[in-house]
This record gives C-alpha cells, sequence and structure tokens, in this order.
C-alpha cells in the first residue's frame, strides 16, 4: 500500500520507462491510455480499452530470462486471442525512435476507432 501526498498526483507509473512512455504520448498528442491494469488474467503497462490497444514496455535486462520471455509470449497470445492489439517498445526504442513509435500507435488507435 503506498502513501499520498497532498498535491502530488500519481500517474500510476512503477517505473522510469513507463513515465518516458506517457511523456511520448503526451508529447505526440496521443489519447492518455489506462497506466498499470488489470486484463483478463495480466497485468498491462497501458490500455486504450475501447481501441482494443495494448503497450508494454520492456527494459532488456528485466526482459532477457526464459521466464520473462516465455510469460510476454503468452501474454500476447492469449490478448490477441481477447481480440487486443499488443505492442512491445524497448528502452532503445523509446529514447532513440519516439516518433516512429508515436505513427504507429496513431494508426493503430485510428483503424481500431473507424
Amino acid at each position: 500500500m503506498g502513501y499520498r501526498l497532498d498535491g502530488v498526483e500519481s500517474d500510476n507509473t512503477r517505473s522510469d520507462l513507463e513515465t518516458l512512455f506517457l511523456t511520448l504520448c503526451a508529447r505526440y498528442r496521443l489519447p492518455p491510455p489506462e497506466v498499470n491494469v488489470k486484463l483478463g488474467n495480466w497485468e498491462v503497462d497501458f490500455l486504450w480499452r475501447a481501441q482494443r490497444v495494448v503497450v508494454e514496455t520492456d527494459y532488456w535486462i528485466y526482459h532477457r530470462g526464459s521466464v520473462a520471455f516465455e510469460d510476454d509470449h503468452g501474454r500476447d497470445l492469449d490478448l490477441r486471442a481477447a481480440g487486443y492489439t499488443a505492442f512491445r517498445f524497448t528502452d532503445r526504442q523509446l529514447e532513440n525512435e519516439p516518433q516512429r513509435i508515436a505513427a504507429v500507435l496513431h494508426a493503430a488507435l485510428e483503424e481500431a476507432g473507424s
């Protein structure tokens, strides 16, 4: 259980990488996603519920083991089976290719919304 500080709003992020992704969303005028929410058996980093789009942000160092690798791919299969489009972006992609990521997400959100 966390502590609430008066005057300090939480964005529900759990890492600098998640904060970086939200900054990217704001900078490129993506609609704000839900953050760290339960979706079926999984908790997803970012969700645009109406468009059925999910984003997972991953640091290589934390996802290089076989268990994390298998979990990530199992999650992606479950999400696809439930009708969601799932994207995974690494820390390097978020740092070096924010415009490319924003373009991909704008297209996915527009396509899902039509």
